[in-house]
């Protein structure tokens, strides 16, 4: 019988992922520890998931490659004065690349996660993501995975929505069936980004000005890290007319408040390109529908160039409030990953 690794998080979904796997191969369970004793919960909840189906349990301790790959890569982005998703750079360079080696160590065919998304062949012989169905659909926090990695990646829940991922759970008699789903970013879970900054590097971010977008005063700020584009509530300051923040600018230590209409764009550029189901060779012209954010519901767009490892691309209608350091994901008209990359 050909082996699997899972990625087991101490979840309800890795679990069910698991527990389905069964009927085809020798499962083995692999829990990456990434932040020191902050996991034991979660240790603790995948270790009965394992016991719970008979199979083996591993731990790998992650912590180390956690920190420089993502807490060094989320604090450095926001210090830059943008947005950073730590999730894609986390799935690429952390998860799937651990759970790919320890497959190889152990002499196992492939590894399997929990994410709600299909792995395709397509008929250029690329691997390729496809959206689910479900309103959990997760391809876009997958799209920096390599041609390597996909090969080997098993996600057996594309097909479940979380109703039904909940009631398989329950009749495999796993404790989790009932387990909240974990929180957007694992590392802060009180989702205060500035302060969890300000606590990692030691430094308080100074005060600054708001400003138009003529440079024009406006007001005072916290400190740039407090702030994203597209915000509206939390700007410590009241105006006559909704204010929401524009652009954030570190070398001047200023953020631009303008109107909600000053947000729309039709164009954006984004590095740190990877190529899913179309290579580089024949990206320009291209069209695809582009996702800016995990929520977006998407824009039909076209790609107008890539060259010296910049895209940039065109929506047929503007899109509000298009963040740098966040990902931007481009699909085919059958929901497939073309390519994805950084907003510039």
């Amino acid at each position: 019988m050909r082996k699997v690794v899972v990625g087991l998080s101490g979840g309800v979904d890795s679990a069910v992922a698991a527990g389905l796997l069964q009927k085809e191969y020798e499962v083995i369970g692999v829990t990456l520890q990434m932040q020191g004793d902050c996991l034991n919960d979660d240790i603790a909840d995948a270790e009965k998931i394992c016991k719970t189906l008979g199979i083996e349990h591993h731990i790998i301790d992650c912590s180390e490659a956690f920190e420089k790959e993502v807490k060094d890569y989320f604090v450095s982005a926001y210090l830059r004065g943008t947005t950073p998703n730590p999730c894609t750079r986390c799935n690429r360079y952390l998860k799937c690349r651990a759970l790919y080696d320890y497959a190889d160590e152990i002499g196992a065919d492939f590894y399997a996660t929990g994410h709600y998304a299909f792995v395709d062949k397509l008929n250029n012989g690329r691997y390729a993501l496809r959206s689910a169905d479900s309103k959990k659909d997760q391809a876009y926090a997958l799209y920096m995975l390599t041609q390597e990695q996909l090969g080997r990646l098993i996600l057996p829940l594309g097909s479940y929505g979380k109703d039904e991922i909940r009631a398989m759970a329950s009749g495999m008699g796993l404790s989790v069936s009932e387990k909240p789903d974990s929180m957007e970013i694992c590392f802060i879970p009180d989702h205060d980004y500035a302060k969890f900054i300000e606590e990692y590097t030691g430094e308080i971010r100074p005060a600054g000005d708001f400003v138009d977008a003529k440079g024009d005063f406006l007001g005072h700020h916290r400190g740039i890290t407090h702030y994203t584009v597209g915000q509206r509530k939390g700007l410590g300051i009241a105006f006559g007319e909704p204010k929401f923040v524009k652009e954030i600018r570190p070398g001047t230590n200023q953020v631009v408040l303008a109107d909600n209409d000053e947000l729309f764009t039709d164009r954006l550029t984004c590095s740190e390109v990877n190529f899913m189901g179309i290579d580089e060779s024949g990206a320009a012209g291209q069209s695809a529908i582009a996702k800016i954010r995990y929520s977006h519901k998407g824009e039909k767009c076209s790609i107008i160039s890539f060259a010296d490892g910049v895209m940039t691309i065109e929506f047929e209608s503007p899109v509000r409030a298009v963040t740098p350091g966040q990902a931007v994901v481009l699909y085919d008209e059958d929901g497939h990953v073309m390519c994805g990359g950084t907003i510039v």
